[in-house]
């Protein structure tokens, strides 16, 4: 069967990904940018890639003809607070253009539960896109789910945080609303099972696991499966926006992502029934179950994909081919260059930064300057990086997000997420001189980058060159 796969390199696609090609399928993906398509050489040899942005206008002749089928895994949560169900309904509709041109006979749409009239921001597009794909020419199948656990998910990654780094939790109210999760196994599970199944065209379908717990027990049960206690006091009172800022703060999440999940946290999404479990023979995974197989991956070191590696801030405004190219004029620079014996460590040293590794040199000062980005509304330190060693272009690795990763032409090139008033690249390269470089690249934004980049200079000096000295063999 021909699939298109819209959402390829986000945390859903890239995990669906293997198992539709385990299964057979030829995958057609659907990426805004080819570059930021985290697989390997020998996956995309598996798949046709085609870029194309749904909430651009309509062009006829993108999508394949022949597709007999697609996933709709596209949402725009992390990117806005304010427009981003007006982004949904109009990646929506023209995502029906699109297919109207094909042969398409079924899309299948992850939603999210639907329990109560009066929704979140978030819930209440969910449920508009999926009246919206109604209308189009072909056989739709939702499935609308709560919580997903699994290593490198967005609600996994931030009750990890929560648990790992608050033994005692002052909490909002919020945390005594019901929910079912789902492990992201058992997801991927229903999404393949309903792959040309005529039974569930049309049809919506709520999905779960067998607990259904309020948040406090999620992380009460947390920190029962990694082996310590933990302590949930909760307040009545704390604003939408406190609780943003505790949650931005404490986890990983970007801000506007915090504001939008405190808005649903709110909402109880439990499953109505599990029919489409018993049509397709699945057996869920506890909670319980679901936060040990993560971290079964985490230690094995085969975390897929990760919910950070889709958000892209505001300042890269989702288009990361216009950075490959790191400017020449107008800009400041920090070069350093040392001689290596030893290639192969010294690349593996460089494929390791950032994240657990750190960088190599003023770990402190990282942390200071994480800690800084955090107060000023950038993404910090608390990203960390999905792999150990291995990092694909659109990676997020700390606050730097990767433009180009070439091993064997060896060359790292990283772009600034962080707060600055301007941009900023750090590149690491070695010739065939065996000579590394390692240059920091800096487009001011008028006198105030200017400033910038010269109040930070002393501290460039001692990090910078620490760096290198500490990556090269």
């Amino acid at each position: 069967m021909k699939i298109l796969l819209t959402g390829a390199n986000g945390y859903i696609g890239m995990r669906l990904l293997p198992r539709l090609l385990e299964l057979g399928h030829h995958i057609v993906c659907a990426v805004r940018d080819e570059n930021r398509l985290s697989i390997d050489a020998k996956t995309r040899k598996k798949v046709e890639i085609i870029e194309v942005d749904f909430l651009n206008e309509f062009r006829p002749g993108i999508i394949p003809q022949d597709i007999n089928a697609a996933y709709y895994l596209i949402h725009s949560m992390t990117g806005s607070t304010t427009d981003f169900d007006e982004k949904e309904a109009k990646a929506a509709t023209n995502f029906n253009q699109h297919l109207s041109q094909t042969s398409c006979e079924q899309v299948i749409y992850l939603s999210g539960i639907v329990n109560e009239e009066k929704l979140s921001k978030h819930l209440s597009s969910r449920k508009n896109v999926e009246e919206i794909l109604y209308q189009g020419h072909f056989n739709l199948t939702v499935l609308r789910a709560g919580i997903i656990v699994g290593s490198g998910s967005s609600s996994f990654e931030i009750i990890r945080d929560l648990c790992e780094k608050l033994p005692v939790m002052i909490t909002p109210k919020w945390v005594l609303t019901k929910s079912q999760p789902v492990a992201i196994r058992d997801v991927v599970k229903f999404l393949t099972g309903v792959l040309g199944h005529k039974k569930t065209y049309n049809e919506s379908f709520d999905i779960g696991g067998p607990d259904i717990l309020t948040y406090k027990e999620m992380l009460h049960q947390y920190a029962s499966v990694r082996g310590f206690k933990n302590w949930i006091f909760t307040v009545p009172v704390m604003t939408p926006k406190l609780s943003s800022y505790w949650l931005y703060f404490v986890t990983s999440t970007s801000y506007k992502l915090a504001i939008n999940l405190v808005d649903s946290m709110k909402m109880e999404v439990v499953a109505r029934n599990n029919h489409l479990q018993q049509l397709l023979g699945i057996e869920t995974h506890s909670y319980k179950e679901a936060i040990a197989m993560a971290f079964k991956k985490i230690e094995q070191n085969l975390v897929i994909s990760s919910w950070k590696d889709s958000i892209a801030s505001g300042q890269v405004q989702e288009d990361l081919e216009k950075y490959i190219q790191v400017p020449k004029y107008g800009v400041l620079r920090d070069v350093q260059k040392v001689t290596i014996t030893n290639e192969e460590k010294t690349l593996e040293n460089i494929w390791r930064i950032g994240g657990e590794t750190g960088w190599y040199y003023g770990s402190w000062l990282w942390k200071i300057r994480g800690f800084l980005d955090k107060l000023n509304g950038g993404p910090g330190l608390r990203r960390g990086r999905t792999h150990p060693n291995k990092i694909f272009p659109g990676d997020a690795l700390d606050f730097w997000r990767v433009l180009l990763a070439d091993k064997k032409g060896k060359r790292l090139l990283l772009f600034a997420e962080m707060r600055l008033p301007g941009e900023a690249w750090l590149e690491f390269k070695i010739d065939d001189q065996k000579v590394l470089h390692q240059i920091a690249t800096f487009r001011p934004k008028g006198l105030k980058g200017r400033l910038y980049w010269y109040s930070v200079l002393p501290f460039h000096y001692f990090i910078f060159g620490g760096m290198i000295r500490n990556i090269s063999h």
